[in-house]
């Protein structure tokens, strides 16, 4: 098996990691993911699920990524779109896989939000370190990024608040309170960076994963 195609193996492992650990910081009905606020609030107000959305503002992360970069946009980069149909049926597939993780005391809800953040992190890093295609998440805020001459890190903060803030108001106007926001959606915001520099400091997978790229 050559290096490009085990590059792509894990890239894909790592969507269905990333898909895994969302769905266990949901189940803790704690509050998702920054990244999934906005989607899960509006499953909620509208008859479509998690997935569904998630495809619908990944969408929209991509149209942004064309208009912001313009002629810069690759046109590899439309392969976004199988990424998000990959990621997003795997949301519904892991939720209805998990339909019966319903933890019903503190412990157990903070043991599916950190379960979750650790599976999310690991994801993330091995999405990232064979360095195949950009995701519609992180695209739209490189484009950001690159388009105002600002850091990705602070540009990244100032999206994943963004989207949190607006899923509240969302919230508000529909159920005129925090709907699917709440505590464990800030502990995933501080956990899964953090988690994820550990991965890749920690774990000898995600070295060998990026080193692939050398083999090419």
């Amino acid at each position: 098996m050559n290096a490009k195609l085990r590059r792509c193996i894990w890239f894909v492992l790592g969507i269905l990691l990333n898909s895994l650990g969302i769905v266990l910081i949901t189940k803790a009905a704690l509050g998702t993911s920054p990244i999934s606020s906005l989607p899960y609030v509006l499953s909620f107000a509208f008859p479509l699920t998690l997935g569904q959305f998630t495809f619908l503002v990944n969408l929209l992360f991509i149209a942004g990524q064309m208009v912001l970069r313009r002629r810069n946009f690759a046109p590899i980069q439309l392969l976004q779109i199988v990424v998000n149909v990959i990621f997003s049926g795997c949301i519904d597939i892991s939720m209805s896989l998990f339909g019966w993780l319903q933890p019903s005391t503190l412990p157990a809800q903070g043991l599916s939000l950190l379960a979750g953040c650790a599976v999310l992190a690991l994801g993330i890093s091995m999405e990232v370190a064979p360095d195949v295609l950009t995701v519609p998440g992180e695209g739209i805020v490189k484009a950001i990024a690159q388009t105002t001459h600002h850091k990705f890190g602070s540009t990244k903060m100032a999206f994943d608040v963004t989207l949190v803030a607006t899923a509240a108001v969302l919230s508000l106007l529909f159920f005129h309170r925090l709907q699917g926001l709440g505590l464990g959606t800030v502990i995933s915001a501080l956990l899964v960076g953090r988690l994820v520099n550990l991965c890749n400091r920690r774990i000898p997978l995600i070295s060998a994963i990026a080193r692939l790229k050398e083999a090419v």
